[in-house]
């Protein structure tokens, strides 16, 4: 492209781009000056009504003519029909640059925002509406001029659907909530994104934060900033900390009406201190940060997946335990697998600045391992390395990768973390990748895969006696058996803690073992020695999302609600892609009756996996409690036919929503169907409780409750919170049966 001659343009130097273009520096050779021309991406122009809409669009932003938006001189088009808009071309920088260099003093940021608030004012005045305002959009020149670009985009890039939530158009991080869910928009969107920017600029750190894109929108749906701007800076005035609270307000009639009202609020403000400055970016953002993906199998027979993910995972495991470093958890890494992102796009998805990325081919013993790191900033790699080994040195392999990470990294490692990096917990080559198939089958979840789990994890030990991560597998196989209605907790959990004790016995420090652990004595009624299971995993890690996903639950059951919502809250923004945490996520909030948050979360489950198991049986329940019985039952339908077998809980609320319908005749057939399925395989008994319950047999009701207390039944820990026990809550037989299971004192 450098030095062709474009129309009467001769491109001079490449500027920059982005999703929305590349921009070039050229000399207009008709009128002698210096121009930016903006080469737009065909997907946006080439349907031709969405073209004509945008011509439209930049010829109204062309007639602003205000000194604070970029001046566009035409919009024209190359000989094989490429769109291109020729613009102003300033000397001086973009606001994000100038963020990333940090050190804004609070005069200068109040100087940048209430220009663009100016240039913002003129284009509301004239009906348009900018759509994505954030630092990249925004110019300042040598002499401190600010110039708003890129106006008419944003509406062209809505003809394309690029999230989840509707037709949403922008950058997630700036994106209001109407504008997320693709609802219609009007001034108070640019309001409400200028306030980002606002807060971006006082503290380097965004308001709303996540390790994806749909993290991000969580928080920006549901949470306050992650800071009040006078908690990290007390020299903020007051008055300033009112105004980005006003601007960032979700309710869109609760923000400023216009840009002309903030603007006085703006030069309102009396600066106390003028030595007040902004922290840098880059100092803010964490630099020991780090995704580590899935190694691809380079293997002939492509038969290595179990291997690659499982030095993945090792590595993850490894790298959590090393304190100052943020690991990102397996499930949002891996879900990049075997798919052709831009290794930056997937770091800023993840919001990290490092990834790991590496390979795996293998030949009879012969193991050939490549490992790189790459920055995310500048897609360069910090650190690459090929291993050509035997086999038996895939510990060692692990080992120095762990090592590079730490060093290019600078992470400084304290007293007995570099023990713990490098800590093997088998040297037996041949147990060490049965341990990897019996992950690789335990993730799968079915009760086939689960079964086959136990396989490789009792071949495992076989091999390896001292394995002490296998009888945690073993454990967390038996205890998803029964969590999914496989088997009878009977049949599993006593093979279960006998298999998280042996664990214990070969090394108390995995929090994975502690977090069985809590989980099987909360089950079997000790809630004081289940907290205190769970806090030990936290001391160990941290950062282990399973952990605090389960502790949530368990805070659930004992009608703790806040700290639940808190707990999941945590879990999701360290596996926010988990979909399993996200569904959970509804059904805490569901326990604590907060019914339009567990639907809102529940929905936004469904957006990532719409057949994901018992989402929309979940949905189908809070509907119930909603009194949306119709809505109700037709979630309940959708869900046995995403399964197409026999599912008691399914079938439990399919009678319970015939109850409430009025369809007592078909409710009792629902039951009858379950009383027969539970004499060929098993059904929980809480749930013959809930139905019988609904359908006035308080008697039966309670038989079945107190089946399930004597075989530990694990879903009736529900009972002290579900509001579906709210009618029998009084009876002195729910009491009883509370404090025998220690809920109630």
């Amino acid at each position: 492209m450098i030095g062709k001659t474009i129309s009467h343009y001769k491109i001079l130097e490449k500027l920059g781009g982005g999703g929305m273009g590349l921009v070039y520096k050229a000399e207009d050779t008709k009128l002698r000056r210096t121009v930016a021309l903006k080469f737009l991406p065909p997907e946006l122009t080439r349907d031709p009504e969405a073209k004509q809409r945008f011509i439209q669009e930049a010829q109204s932003a062309s007639s602003l003519d205000h000194p604070n938006i970029c001046t566009i001189h035409e919009i024209d088009e190359t000989e094989d029909g490429q769109m291109f808009i020729c613009m102003a071309c300033y000397e001086g920088e973009t606001l994000n640059e100038k963020i990333k260099r940090g050190s804004l003093k609070l005069e200068d940021v109040l100087n940048i925002i209430i220009q663009v608030a100016e240039g913002l004012a003129k284009a509301h005045s004239k009906g348009i509406v900018h759509r994505d305002i954030k630092p990249a959009n925004i110019f300042i020149t040598e002499d401190r001029k600010v110039k708003i670009l890129d106006f008419g985009l944003a509406k062209l890039a809505g003809q394309k659907r690029i999230t989840r939530f509707g037709t949403a158009v922008g950058t997630a991080t700036y994106m209001s909530p109407e504008q997320a869910r693709g609802e219609e928009v009007d001034q108070r969107t640019d309001i409400w994104s200028l306030g980002v920017v606002l807060y971006e600029m006082i503290t380097g750190q965004l308001p709303f934060k996540g390790e994806n894109w749909e993290a991000v929108l969580y928080s920006i749906f549901n949470e306050e900033p992650q800071q009040p701007l006078r908690n990290i800076y007390s020299d903020v005035p007051e008055s300033l900390q009112q105004i980005v609270q006003k601007m960032l307000k979700k309710e869109i009639q609760e923000r400023y009406k216009d840009m002309e009202t903030l603007i006085t609020d703006l030069k309102s403000i009396n600066l106390k201190s003028d030595s007040f400055t902004s922290p840098r970016v880059v100092g803010e953002k964490p630099s020991s940060s780090i995704a580590i993906l899935p190694f691809m199998d380079m293997s002939p027979e492509k038969d290595q997946a179990y291997f690659c993910d499982g030095i993945a995972e090792e590595l993850i495991n490894s790298l959590t335990r090393i304190k100052g470093l943020r690991v990102v958890a397996q499930t949002p890494a891996f879900s990049f697998k075997e798919k052709n992102i831009d290794i930056r796009d997937i770091g800023r998805k993840l919001n990290v600045k490092i990834l790991l990325k590496g390979s795996v081919q293998k030949a009879g013993k012969r193991l050939r391992i490549t490992a790189q790191l790459v920055n995310v900033t500048d897609g360069y790699y910090l650190w690459s390395e090929k291993f050509d080994r035997d086999m038996e040195d895939i510990f060692t392999i692990q080992d120095e990768i762990s090592l590079a990470i730490v060093e290019n990294l600078k992470v400084n490692l304290l007293g007995g973390e570099k023990a713990k990096l490098m800590k093997h917990y088998t040297e037996d080559l041949e147990a060490h990748n049965l341990y990897m198939w019996g992950r690789f089958f335990w993730n799968k979840r079915t009760e086939e895969g689960l079964n086959k789990a136990i396989e490789y994890f009792r071949k495992t030990i076989d091999k390896d006696p001292n394995y002490a991560l296998a009888y945690a597998g073993l454990a967390d196989s038996y205890i998803t058996l029964c969590d999914y209605n496989y088997v009878p907790p009977k049949d599993v959990y006593p093979k279960a803690k006998e298999a998280v004790l042996k664990a214990l016995d070969i090394d108390s420090t995995l929090a994975e073992v502690h977090t069985s652990l809590a989980m099987i004595k909360f089950r079997q009624w000790d809630c004081k020695g289940a907290e205190k299971e769970f806090k030990r995993a936290f001391a160990l890690s941290p950062n282990y999302a399973n952990a605090h996903h389960w502790y949530a639950l368990f805070l659930m059951y004992m009608g703790r609600s806040d700290e639940a919502i808190e707990e999941i809250k945590q879990a999701q923004k360290l596996d926010p892609l988990s979909l399993i945490i996200n569904r959970n996520v509804a059904w805490v909030f569901y326990f604590a009756r907060r019914y339009d948050k567990a639907v809102e979360a529940l929905k936004k489950t469904l957006e990532l996996d719409p057949n994901f198991i018992l989402t929309n049986a979940f949905l189908g329940k809070v509907y119930l409690h909603m009194s949306m019985y119709e809505e109700a039952l037709r979630e309940i339908q959708k869900e046995k036919d995403i399964i197409g077998r026999f599912d008691p809980l399914v079938e439990t609320w399919r009678g319970i929503s015939y109850e409430c319908l009025g369809r007592r005749g078909e409710a009792k057939q629902v039951l009858d169907s379950l009383l027969e399925q539970a004499k060929k395989t098993y059904v929980p008994p809480i749930l013959l409780a809930n139905l019988y319950f609904a359908l006035g047999e308080k008697d039966e009701g309670f038989n079945c409750l107190n089946k399930g207390y004597e075989e530990c039944d694990s879903t009736i820990l529900e009972i002290k919170a579900d509001p579906v026990f709210d009618s029998v809550r009084s009876d002195p037989r729910f009491i009883t049966l509370l404090k025998k299971m220690g809920l109630e004192k």
